[in-house]
């Protein structure tokens, strides 16, 4: 399975911060936004990842990314020109994905939960679709999932002014190599996007789409406002205070993952110097 994670968008509703940096390029805590989804998909063992980004922002990614390989990974670098909606990245991304297996992960997305690199690790061989569903006071936002009471999947709806659920879709996406050709048959929405909302219902029509309720053991941010992206700072720093563990870490998941060794992990202390970061890598090392 491959893996690509967009970091486009303008991030207008936390404007001005956005007006001369990229949303996913600030800061949550003590890392850049980035760290976290990209983090995610390593974890569930994915080293192909494609970042796609806004035309002006692709050269902080690639000087903040490189080439992926001191993660032990291959990391490439696409274009969305406007922001067209989530399902156009399998478009843009069509040739980077070839004959296989994709996750999506939204770069505004951060996920923290126990057992959960298990949980992503069982979705790589995913037939069909793979989705969450979130409870969430805000449903009207996001895309919404309805069940049945046998917690079977009715619908899914993006962004309803009324909601049928409580239940949100958060941004992280498992797919066969059929959602390639479902996403060039979607049509822009009323929003003028192409919804990846569309591309769970042809799954859903189609008796091919899994749906995940994530239990309260695990947590999910969407930081694309001020005080969730506040939130989720805070979540992050109390978190690592209390536990003494990164969350988001990429070297250190790149370790566990097996695509680097000691070497690699001492390469990394060099570039991060005397940051907090560093520090911990250099903990890491102390211990192998």
């Amino acid at each position: 399975m491959k893996g690509i994670i967009l970091a486009g968008g303008s991030g207008t509703r936390l404007y001005p911060i956005t007006i001369s940096v990229s949303k996913q390029l600030l800061p949550v805590y003590d890392k850049p936004m980035i760290y976290y989804p990209l983090s995610v998909l390593m974890l569930a063992g994915i080293n192909e990842i494609l970042f796609i980004t806004t035309p002006h922002d692709q050269e902080s990614f690639r000087k903040l990314l490189g080439d992926g390989s001191d993660l032990g990974c291959k990391f490439e670098y696409a274009v969305q020109n406007e922001p067209n909606g989530l399902a156009e990245a399998f478009i843009i991304g069509e040739e980077f994905i070839g004959d296989d297996k994709v996750a999506l992960a939204l770069g505004d997305n951060i996920f923290y939960g126990n057992e959960f690199g298990s949980l992503l690790r069982s979705k790589i061989n995913v037939e069909g679709a793979s989705i969450f569903a979130y409870p969430v006071r805000d449903p009207q936002r996001y895309g919404v999932v309805e069940f049945d009471k046998d917690k079977k999947v009715i619908s899914i709806e993006e962004k309803p002014e009324v909601p049928k659920s409580k239940y949100a879709v958060p941004g992280l996406y498992f797919y066969d190599n059929k959602v390639v050709e479902y996403a060039k048959k979607v049509e822009p929405s009323d929003r003028g996007e192409k919804e990846i909302s569309t591309i769970n219902e042809m799954y859903l029509e189609a008796g091919e789409l899994e749906v995940g309720v994530m239990t309260r053991g695990m947590t999910w941010f969407d930081t694309g406002t001020v005080e969730s992206l506040d939130d989720a700072s805070e979540f992050i720093r109390v978190l690592q205070n209390r536990q003494s563990t990164m969350i988001g870490c990429i070297e250190e998941v790149a370790h566990q993952r097996g695509f680097i060794f000691k070497s690699g992990l001492q390469k990394s202390i060099d570039r991060y110097g005397k940051s907090k970061y560093g520090a911990y890598l250099k903990d890491i090392v102390a211990n192998l």
